[in-house]
């Protein structure tokens, strides 16, 4: 355990980010897996919406890379694609 008062607070805010990033996650794959669930229905659409939303303000928090969000979306419209 640290004994710096400063390294006591960031294990605090630490762990505090880290339960954000983990529901930020968790909500990513259920969002994705949702819009893949629904492929071919009238609500798909919607899904297939919310799901490239959450993954675009997932890049502009910093909790995934710009770059794996682009790969990801490319990835599920290609699924989607490939099943309609």
């Amino acid at each position: 355990m640290a004994n710096i008062k400063s390294q006591k607070k960031r294990i605090l805010t630490n762990a505090k980010s880290a339960d954000r990033n983990k529901a930020v996650k968790s909500e990513l794959r259920t969002r994705v897996k949702n819009a893949l669930a629904t492929t071919g229905t009238e609500s798909n659409e919607e899904d297939l919406r919310l799901a490239l939303k959450r993954l675009d303000m997932a890049a502009a928090k910093g909790i995934i890379h710009k770059n794996q969000a682009a790969r990801r979306k490319s990835r599920l419209m290609r699924r989607i694609n490939a099943a309609g």
